[in-house]
């Protein structure tokens, strides 16, 4: 984290409540913080102190505790362990929540980041259809491939990390 900071990085996002409670204890405002993680309603309240951004928002239960801005994800995949409002409830959630900044969505995981092109693909076609800005897609491994397609916020961890 402390690299991080030399080497000028703004915001940084953090997966899971309990992570981000003990590294905003540890760095505070020294970056602005985001929640990239499953959001579970109980821990709204932590999310709600510390960050600027949900990445996450993918049900109502949370919704009614989140007093941040978010962003809707989105399961494109159809994939049952991955997170996220399929794509015909997303006109629901919107209405559940009045700060929807934009989506995000995880495509599935492969070799080829070509591949993940038609989820990055839909998921601007989907934000265009409900005039929002923002797209959270991309990891270190497709983030160009996201970048090309509309992507306003990649998440590259891994490639920080030297994973």
């Amino acid at each position: 984290m402390a690299t991080l900071a030399e080497a000028g990085i703004e915001i940084v996002g953090e997966n899971r409540a309990q992570d981000l409670e003990r590294k905003h204890a540890e760095y505070g405002d020294t970056f602005r913080w985001h929640f990239i993680g499953h959001l579970q309603s109980n821990k709204a309240k932590v999310v709600n102190r510390t960050c600027e951004l949900v990445h996450s928002l993918d049900s109502e239960s949370a919704a009614r505790r989140l007093t941040v801005p978010a962003l809707v994800e989105v399961n494109l995949s159809g994939e049952p362990t991955k997170s996220g409002v399929e794509p015909d409830a997303l006109p629901d959630l919107l209405r559940a929540y009045s700060d929807v900044r934009g989506l995000m969505t995880m495509p599935p995981e492969v070799g080829d980041p070509e591949a993940s092109r038609p989820y990055f693909r839909r998921l601007r076609e989907l934000a265009e259809a409900h005039g929002l800005r923002e797209l959270s897609m991309g990891t270190s491994q497709d983030y160009r491939v996201a970048a090309a397609e509309g992507a306003t916020l990649v998440r590259v961890g891994a490639v920080l990390y030297g994973e």
